[in-house]
């Protein structure tokens, strides 16, 4: 990792486990079992000051949780001002996708087209209500534009081009 080098968020802790300096982390990575394993480095957001590097060290599924202990920490009050803070890895240590999937990060920011080349608008924010995400495109002087992220409507995604092409069904502009 260079200093440099973007880092994304795969984990939040939510709070201590114990007394033993266990943390419950609530995790926002589709690889949980991996980011979460024993061995797995992550880094503890600094907030004002500079990320601190953490290796698991041993790491369960709790309901819709994980407890995790981390190597050299092994009290409540060494990891209780880690609450609210984020766990994040860098772009180097992103997991490889199935060819057409794309991180959230890949995908905001980039042009929406139609199937003509007409200009939509920008993506601005993925929406993840449930059973398929939503694209929600900036649209200047108009209403954003919601775009439900299945195959018959997104057409392609070029990441190197920052752009994406839609077919949108009848009407949903003027929704």
């Amino acid at each position: 990792m260079t200093p440099e080098e973007p880092m994304y968020t795969v984990g939040v802790v939510v709070g201590t486990h114990g007394l033993r300096g266990e943390v419950r982390v609530f995790p926002r990575t589709d690889f949980p079992e991996v980011r979460f394993r024993q061995g797995s480095v992550l880094w503890l957001d600094g907030g004002t000051g500079p990320a601190r590097e953490l290796r698991v060290e041993k790491a369960r599924k709790h309901k819709n949780v994980y407890i995790v202990q981390f190597a050299g920490f092994h009290s409540i009050q060494a990891v209780e001002p880690w609450k609210g803070r984020e766990l994040k890895v860098p772009e180097s240590a992103l997991m490889p996708l199935p060819e057409g999937h794309y991180y959230i990060h890949q995908l905001v920011g980039c042009r929406v087209v139609d199937e003509h080349g007409r200009w939509l608008g920008e993506l601005s924010e993925v929406l993840q209500p449930g059973a398929n995400d939503v694209y929600v495109v900036r649209r200047p002087g108009a209403k954003d534009l919601l775009v439900p992220a299945v195959p018959s409507v997104v057409k392609r995604v070029s990441v190197e081009d920052r752009l994406m092409v839609v077919s949108l069904p009848e009407g949903l502009e003027e929704l």
